[in-house]
């Protein structure tokens, strides 16, 4: 039997809180080479329906992590257009099987997985490398802009948030952020976000930079989530000017997106996000710049589903058990 996993069923029993640990163990995991984290083919989809463009992104996302008991493959799409039509614009769905004999053991889905265990990112990033209280620049207002939000509000004193995007979503974003209890509000410029703050994320599907370089305060932590290929860019080269560190979740592959190939930096310039949770690097004073890189990694969404699972299993009546 295979337990089919909802969104609502998944939101019972996923929290930003007890999901952390699992993510930062995956993190340290990872870096340690105690993964399988094949290649994640990438590949437009949609072209040819009505347009001779592509529609949107499609991404493969196979891990396995030492010792676990499910393997897991996520299959993702990205319809940057979506938010037009009132949709998300990331889709994600995660099967998870027996590491043991194959079986498969659920199919649940991955969106709000994938938004949480990148929310932990930040959480842990927050944790590590800022101090209270935080005065947050957001930039970006969809899912991820909120799961950012909240997961450094769980471990960080918030005094302001600020919250940019070009379109009237800021409004919604910071209006979602101020109901669940964190002072957040909507401004005008992403300047004016980012000025005085000392944590600053980036939560966009921008092909060009999103902030002034100049507008960073000393002492800014900058958390850059959304891209994830050489097309995207948030990031100014000038802020890796000012950086003392680059951590990244994947150095190998955050090396190639726009952010960093606007650079001079490469892979080996940058450290393993495990460097700040194990004590080996990260912030040396209390004026120094550091910048944290995502693309994410399918070793991310093999731990949590697995977490999942294993918690949907513990509550009653979550879930549907099907026969293939």
């Amino acid at each position: 039997m295979v337990l089919l996993l909802s969104d609502s069923d998944v939101e019972r029993v996923v929290d930003l809180e007890t999901l952390a640990p699992v993510v930062e163990d995956a993190l340290i995991k990872q870096a340690a080479g105690a993964v399988e984290r094949p290649d994640r083919p990438h590949y437009p989809i949609g072209r040819g329906l009505g347009s001779s463009d592509p529609l949107g992104t499609a991404v493969v996302m196979p891990a396995y992590v030492h010792g676990d008991e499910y393997f897991a493959t996520k299959l993702v799409s990205l319809h940057e257009d979506n938010e037009d039509r009132g949709l998300p614009t990331l889709h994600a769905q995660i099967v998870l099987s027996n590491a043991r004999t194959g079986l498969p053991m659920s199919f649940m889905d991955g969106t709000r997985i994938t938004n949480a265990r990148t929310g932990c990112l930040g959480l842990l990033a927050a944790r590590e490398l800022a101090s209270d209280p935080v005065t947050l620049a957001v930039i970006g207002a969809g899912a991820q802009a909120r799961w950012q939000t909240r997961g450094i509000a769980a471990v960080r004193d918030i005094d302001e948030v600020r919250v940019f995007s070009p379109s009237d979503s800021r409004y919604a974003c910071a209006d979602d952020l101020a109901a669940a209890g964190i002072p957040a509000s909507a401004v005008d410029s992403a300047a004016e976000a980012v000025e005085g703050a000392n944590v600053v994320v980036t939560a966009t599907t921008s092909t060009e930079p999103v902030f002034p370089a100049d507008a960073l305060a000393p002492g800014a932590l900058v958390v850059a989530v959304g891209a994830f290929n050489a097309e995207m860019q948030e990031l100014e080269a000038g802020v890796f000017e000012k950086a003392a560190r680059v951590f990244a979740d994947v150095p190998d592959e955050v090396a190639t997106i726009g952010d960093l190939t606007a650079t001079e930096l490469t892979a080996a310039d940058l450290l393993p996000m495990a460097a700040f949770l194990d004590g080996s690097a990260g912030r040396e004073s209390d004026d120094e710049i550091l910048v944290v890189e995502s693309v994410g990694s399918a070793v991310f969404d093999a731990a949590a589903s697995s977490h999942v699972y294993g918690a949907a299993r513990e509550e009653e009546e979550v879930g549907t058990e099907l026969s293939l």
